[in-house]
């Protein structure tokens, strides 16, 4: 009978609550995984180092280091870094959930634990490592069967060599048997080039696997979330005019008690004084107003929010891009806006009046406006760390959103920033499955390759890069406006090619 991918696997659980700890190591174990149990995030890093476990349940809030720490420790150390992550929470903020990403882990388990999920994650996660470590296997025999091959044929040039030298006057068999070795020679290269092709192939497959993964269950907790916040949400806010209104009838009625009772008693006399009767009718109606710009806002959010995290199906639909990026912007906000070391970075939107809607994938093409737009965000902080917060407000960091229509059928969108900029090196692999340029657990390389293929493998565009060290970088996505348009376009020039 065979094993699968998860069977007979070992699940480290991190948790420093006895009750949590014995409710997943009896449900696991019975599951048919073998478990160890940890209390403390020193006690993790030890027991994984010295045993390495196939997956690890980590708590966040823990006693000592706490799991993001541990986390990061982990993903630091050589034995244990490529053990996949799964943070066991009660935070629900989308930020600290992006930091947990970020240290590297894969996914999140969201307190109280339902043990189903916590199994159905497991799994998932310990197939996709089993699957890792088989494609990292296989790349390894590739690699050394491609270096056996060349040393064959650097052995079977040398003894031509030899043979030309030694045997002058067999000449013609001589001429004979390079021009085998030669054909030789040329089905070893196509050999080699397969198997670059195949290595290349599983890394795109795997990094697409990863991607859609994470990206799925990212955007169906924003949408779940964005669902739960709408409706008490629409409840403040529509039950706000109510309220002024209320206040200004009460406002009036004691303004009318004030007029024909100018003289109270002295305890209404006293109180009034005490809670500052005047500034509260005065300030009153003011608060009621920015309650309502606070709830708008929020309502702001969560439409950008549902907008983003949009499930679409395969068919392409008339999208606004204007208002995917808006909505991209507006989940990138809180890393936008000013902090301790740096101003606020300002954003330049130049949008082209004349582009509507463009035929594509919104929920996939917003994947691609947030992994550009966050690189840049990442690339201007970087460079803030090298200056002071006088420098940058001398000269103010900047991105700049520019779109256009450059003939029938093409939208052009150009998103600049005023980084650090790369080498011309670096832009010719920037494309490339698991290349980045970022430190060690702050980038999986992965992001850009994906928004590479969605642009020009699923919609028929083009992503190029462009960028100069110490001003900064710009990104140029072309997507076709009418996707029949496109497929006419390519079929006319295939039969004209014929």
């Amino acid at each position: 009978m065979s094993i699968l991918p998860w069977e007979e696997s070992v699940i480290l659980i991190v948790d420093d609550n006895p009750n949590n700890l014995a409710v997943l190591f009896d449900f696991l174990t019975a599951s048919g995984f073998k478990v160890l149990v940890a209390r403390t995030g020193e006690s993790a890093i030890k027991k994984a180092e010295y045993s390495p476990p196939d997956l690890i349940l980590l708590d966040v809030l823990m006693p000592g280091i706490d799991g993001f720490e541990t986390c990061r420790l982990l993903k630091a150390g050589d034995l244990t870094k490529e053990i996949p992550v799964i943070f066991m929470t009660a935070l629900d903020e989308t930020e600290d959930k992006v930091k947990g990403f970020s240290l590297g882990a894969v996914d999140y388990v969201t307190k109280p634990i339902q043990n189903e999920e916590v199994l159905a994650r497991a799994k998932a996660h310990l197939s996709i490592r089993k699957l890792t470590q088989k494609l990292q296997e296989q790349n390894v025999q590739m690699q050394q069967e491609i270096v056996d091959r060349k040393q064959a044929q650097i052995n079977l040039e040398q003894l031509a060599a030899e043979l030309e030298k030694r045997v002058e006057w067999r000449t013609v068999q001589l001429s004979q048997a390079n021009q085998q070795l030669q054909e030789e020679v040329n089905q070893r290269q196509q050999i080699q080039e397969n198997l670059q092709k195949s290595l290349h192939d599983l890394q795109q497959a795997q990094s697409m696997l990863i991607q859609s993964e994470k990206m799925s269950a990212l955007g169906q907790m924003v949408a779940g979330i964005a669902h739960e916040i709408n409706n008490p949400v629409n409840f403040i806010c529509g039950n706000l005019n109510y309220v002024r209104d209320y206040a200004e009838d009460l406002l009036k009625v004691l303004n009318l008690y004030q007029q024909h009772y100018p003289d109270p008693a002295p305890e209404i006399t006293s109180t009034a004084e005490a809670v500052d009767l005047e500034f509260i009718k005065e300030d009153l109606l003011k608060m009621l107003d920015s309650m309502r710009v606070g709830g708008d806002r929020i309502r702001d959010i969560i439409l950008s929010l549902r907008y983003f995290s949009r499930q679409e199906g395969r068919e392409m639909q008339p999208t606004n891009i204007h208002e995917g990026i808006d909505s991209t912007l507006m989940i990138l906000q809180n890393r936008l806006k000013f902090k301790a070391n740096r101003p606020a970075i300002e954003v330049i939107k130049e949008y082209a009046p004349d582009l509507k809607n463009v035929e594509c994938c919104g929920g996939e093409i917003n994947q691609v406006f947030m992994n550009i737009l966050a690189n840049a965000i990442d690339a201007i902080e970087e460079s803030s760390s090298q200056k002071t917060f006088e420098e940058i407000q001398a000269n103010p960091y900047q991105i700049r959103i520019c779109t256009k229509v450059s003939n029938v059928n093409t939208a052009i969108i150009r998103i600049s920033d005023s980084g650090l900029g790369i080498s011309e090196e670096l832009c010719d692999r920037i494309f490339d499955p698991f290349f980045t340029t970022k430190p060690i657990g702050k980038g999986t390389g992965i992001g850009l390759s994906i928004s590479w293929h969605i642009v020009t493998e699923k919609h028929g565009g083009s992503l190029q890069c462009c960028s100069t060290p110490g001003q900064g970088t710009e990104f140029a996505i072309e997507l076709p406006i009418r996707q029949k348009l496109r497929e006419m376009a390519v079929s006319g020039s295939k039969l004209g090619g014929r």
